[in-house]
């Protein structure tokens, strides 16, 4: 691999991490008339019984110069790079003085929990699922699969959450409606707690996994599909290789890259699908963060959190671009 074709890679991964810095800055600040610090004071007065205008202008002025608000626009974005360039994502309104950092770095574990487990899961049974769909010495009883398949693949991920709540949790009363661990238990590194833990993900994780299955495996399909009459293919069967060897070593290994390639495109579905199952379930992870910040307009959090999920995913596609070439040998960047 080429250092040039790297550092080309590193410097685009930079130039994402600026431009999502600049868009975070300059976005909040196009919206005219929406002062978030105002809006915050406001609406903590309203739910404390009612809002009123006593100390307000003092109050709004001393919160925009803790946040540095008052200073300069050109100060204020130099000032925001340099402390986005040192993961210094400012104080959360709602939250005041807690970093912003400190509640995604709470947050970030329960997500890269089911996300992690999902995406693989479903990644894995998905592109085994559609390669035996499309294999010719496969079970026909895998043909009836695909209407299946086809239509958990367009149910989105929380829509999908809610029917299995109904059913699962509020119905038959097998899983918890929601929550990360019951009410009333202390976090502890135990083996009971982490029970509890696998036990409170398995619906969310599930909703997950049903309807990304359908996409691969289908996705799968077609890329076997496509492979079945080539050379290498027809080559293996002529040597009288074994079945289970054209299958792994030559069809599966050839159909992966593309559906690779589809992992990573989807990264930001997958990533935004999540979050609202974690709404949908109060999971507490990133998506429930969110949502609680919008709804409490804290400003600084939600803009955090949009920039942490964008660096993310270059930082991923980045790393799933330096792997194609151990995935598929023909691939180099010499």
């Amino acid at each position: 691999m080429r250092l040039t074709y790297v550092f080309q890679r590193v410097v685009l991964l930079l130039a994402i991490m600026w431009m999502a810095a600049s868009i975070n800055f300059v976005l909040p600040r196009l919206a005219t008339g929406r002062d978030p610090i105002r809006e915050r004071i406001l609406s903590e007065s309203a739910r404390g019984g009612g809002a009123t205008n006593i100390g307000m202008t003092e109050m709004v002025a001393e919160y925009r110069k803790q946040f540095g608000l008052d200073e300069p626009l050109p100060k204020q974005y130099v000032t925001y790079l340099w402390n986005t360039l040192r993961f210094d994502l400012g104080k959360s309104l709602s939250n005041y003085p807690k970093p912003v950092m400190r509640l995604i770095s709470e947050a970030l574990p329960w997500t890269l929990g089911i996300v992690t487990a999902s995406t693989l899961i479903s990644f894995t049974l998905g592109t085994i699922l559609g390669a035996l769909i499309a294999w010719p010495r496969a079970p026909r009883i895998l043909q009836y699969t695909v209407p299946f398949l086809l239509t958990l693949s367009a149910v989105p991920f929380y829509i999908l959450g809610l029917i299995l709540i109904y059913f699962f949790a509020f119905q038959l009363k097998w899983f918890p409606i929601g929550g990360g661990y019951p009410i009333g238990t202390i976090p502890a590194f135990t083996l009971a707690f982490f029970g509890k833990l696998v036990y409170h993900a398995l619906l969310p994780s599930l909703s997950m996994i049903l309807a990304s299955t359908g996409g691969w495996a289908l996705g799968m399909r077609g890329m076997m599909v496509t492979i079945q009459g080539e050379d290498y293919m027809n080559y293996a069967e002529a040597k009288g290789l074994p079945d289970r060897r054209i299958f792994f070593g030559y069809a599966i290994r050839n159909a992966l890259l593309p559906q690779t390639t589809g992992l990573a495109l989807s990264l930001g579905h997958i990533v935004a699908g999540a979050g609202l199952v974690e709404v949908v379930f109060g999971y507490p992870g990133i998506g429930s963060l969110l949502g609680e910040s919008i709804t409490r307009f804290d400003y600084t959090t939600i803009y955090g959190i949009v920039f942490f999920l964008i660096v993310s995913l270059g930082l991923v596609l980045f790393i799933l671009d330096m792997l194609y070439p151990l995935i598929d040998p023909r691939i180099s960047y010499e």
